[in-house]
């Protein structure tokens, strides 16, 4: 299991509309609390925890403030995921790091213990879980990925990146640029057969756009009924 895990909250939510006028989108609340939270809940077993934080950085770290979460905070540019990742890199240590999207919430096992199980360095430079479209609640638009016999990765297909992923970070430093995506270090290892992913058995639900809070909402209700 990797010991470090980095969750994406930098963005400008600008999908939320008025909703992230003021506030960043991982502090919209879902079911009475921040969407940061109920990614921080499942990363509650992985000893180092970093968030990165651009717009309304100042809110995330007054959220975060004596949590032992570190935070990131890329100023005066934001970096993308790739280039978010590269600058955490002295918090999150050596060796593969589990990533995290805040803007989902899950119903099922947790997402990054199923990573853990699965996951093979040996053969793997990013394992990603993906769903199928099916238990991918809110989603607008199709699949990101096919899920090949053995395990690999590719375009396109039906099922859809939840935003959970472990990955290999030895190769971010050799990228000069500074602002760069997550798909940078994806193509390298699909060009090497090292580009996997697994299925996630449970329920997701995308919280990027305001209908995906009461969709949410009504899919933790229909957990705990």
């Amino acid at each position: 299991m990797p010991d470090a895990v980095m969750l994406f909250a930098a963005g400008f939510g600008t999908r939320m509309g008025a909703l992230t006028k003021d506030r960043p989108k991982p502090l919209i609340e879902v079911a009475g609390r921040a969407l940061l939270d109920h990614a921080l809940d499942l990363a509650r077993d992985v000893p180092v925890r970093v968030v990165n934080a651009h717009y309304h950085a100042d809110r995330i770290e007054a959220h975060l403030a004596g949590s032992g979460v570190h935070v990131s905070v890329e100023l005066p540019d934001i970096l993308d995921t790739g280039g978010g990742l590269k600058r955490a890199l002295p918090l999150l240590g050596e060796g593969p790091v589990f990533t995290l999207n805040t803007d989902a919430v899950w119903s099922g096992p947790n997402p990054l213990a199923l990573l853990s199980d699965a996951w093979q360095p040996e053969r793997m430079d990013a394992l990603l879980l993906c769903v199928p479209l099916a238990r991918a609640v809110g989603r607008k638009g199709g699949g990101d990925f096919a899920l090949s016999g053995d395990g690999t990765l590719t375009r396109p297909g039906d099922m859809v990146y939840t935003g959970a992923q472990i990955v290999k970070t030895d190769a971010l430093r050799g990228i000069g640029e500074d602002i760069f995506s997550m798909h940078r270090l994806w193509e390298d290892a699909a060009a090497q057969g090292r580009f996997h992913g697994i299925a996630y058995p449970g329920t997701w639900c995308d919280v990027g756009h305001p209908e995906g809070i009461a969709l949410a909402e009504d899919m933790l209700d229909r957990a705990n009924a």
